[in-house]
């Protein structure tokens, strides 16, 4: 059998939640901390900041909407006890 983790490893740019969050805390080494999701949230929230518009400029805004889901899903998670 496969692990999954296999394909998130070599995908460039996450296609899903789970490959974005593999990205971040694996490739990246970030811990998805409250405070990190609540700015990045923030960031990419407001169409106004310079990193959104290059965000979108760059990978589109179709992803920009992705990302900015998986960022607050991440987020409700983090307050979901165990």
């Amino acid at each position: 059998m496969t692990d999954p983790t296999d394909r998130y490893a070599t995908e460039e740019i996450p296609s899903d939640y789970q490959s974005w969050r593999y990205c971040i805390e694996n490739k990246c080494g970030i811990p998805l901390s409250s405070t990190f999701l609540h700015e990045r949230i923030r960031i990419l929230a407001d169409p106004g900041q310079e990193e959104t518009r290059r965000f979108a400029a760059t990978y589109g805004a179709a992803h920009l909407t992705r990302t900015l889901e998986w960022f607050r899903r991440a987020e409700r998670e983090a307050k979901t006890p165990a």
